[in-house]
């Protein structure tokens, strides 16, 4: 037999291996950024080859002048650059910084200036855990969340963090923690959309000052220990069997008051009772007949059967 160690392991492994199926985003469909790259392509042979001309004029064609066309060639390619529609440039000059630019065409001087950092302002998807998050009530959970997010303020995202996309990462995780921890396991399931605003309210309280802007969180799958989950399935149906003894007794209850009534109107006239009686042996052999025999109780209803025709003129 396998030992209580083994099994432990065998089960903590088959969790995660579900965990990173269920975290696991599909491929990304990245732009291209093509043409940013043949721009600076172009300006660097056009600036090689202006340079290279110039040296030449003066000092005639050599391999120092095709050296020096080259500079010139990296030169124009650092200082002349384009940013494309969804980015915004961060540039600094001496250390501080200066200005945002993009989209389309923008300059550097070199040496003094330099690109920080190149933000991408459309929403970004980040999927998320959080591992044995504990309830209110003590219920380690698995939560799989997924948060849209956009920076709407390159300046702040690049000077006030350090990496903004690990910060809302972590700071996404501490948010779900905090809400499933205010609420029980009863509530979890059906309080989904209270979840998301509230880690929604959180984020952007703790996000606003990097100039980052939480669209909305989306809960994906709430896993819940097996163990615990035969408890709940049993409750649930120990629930299901109390709701249908409760009906039943209720409609055996109507039913008792029906016979009730029927009791009292028989109480006062015999002939209704002699009538039932005839109409329950006719119910009971009308389909495939038979014999009847009748107990001294049933016989009674026969009695005094002239007095019906009386009845039914």
């Amino acid at each position: 037999m396998r030992s209580k160690e083994k099994r432990e392991a065998e089960k903590n492994e088959a969790r995660n291996a579900s965990a990173n199926k269920k975290a696991a985003a599909p491929q990304p469909k990245r732009t291209s950024k093509v043409g940013v790259f043949c721009f600076a392509a172009a300006i660097f042979v056009l600036f090689s080859l202006m340079g290279t001309a110039l040296v030449s004029l003066v000092a005639g064609l050599s391999a120092w002048a095709c050296l020096a066309g080259a500079c010139f060639g990296a030169i124009g390619c650092y200082s002349i650059r384009i940013a494309n529609q969804w980015e915004r440039v961060v540039i600094l000059r001496l250390g501080k910084y200066n200005r945002q630019v993009g989209p389309g065409l923008y300059f550097i001087i070199p040496i003094i200036e330099y690109v920080a950092a190149h933000v991408d302002q459309r929403i970004i998807t980040t999927p998320f855990i959080a591992e044995e998050a504990l309830t209110a009530d003590l219920v380690p959970l698995d939560i799989d969340a997924v948060l849209f997010w956009m920076v709407w303020d390159p300046k702040s995202a690049c000077v006030e963090v350090e990496d903004y996309s690990s910060a809302i990462w972590w700071a996404a995780q501490t948010a779900l923690r905090d809400a499933v921890g205010r609420i029980n396991l009863a509530e979890v399931a059906t309080r989904r959309e209270q979840i998301d605003e509230e880690i929604k309210s959180i984020l952007d309280e703790k996000t606003n000052s990097w100039g980052i802007t939480v669209v909305s969180v989306e809960i994906r799958d709430i896993a819940i220990p097996s163990d615990l989950q035969d408890a709940m399935s049993k409750e649930a149906q120990a629930e299901r069997e109390r709701n249908a003894r409760l009906l039943l007794a209720e409609v055996e209850k109507d039913i008792s008051e029906m016979f009730v009534d029927a009791a009292s109107v028989y109480d006062k006239n015999d002939k209704a009772l002699q009538l039932r009686t005839m109409n329950l042996i006719y119910e009971s052999v009308k389909e495939k007949g038979g014999l009847v025999i009748a107990p001294s109780a049933f016989s009674e209803g026969f009695n005094n059967i002239d007095s019906f025709k009386d009845i039914l003129k």
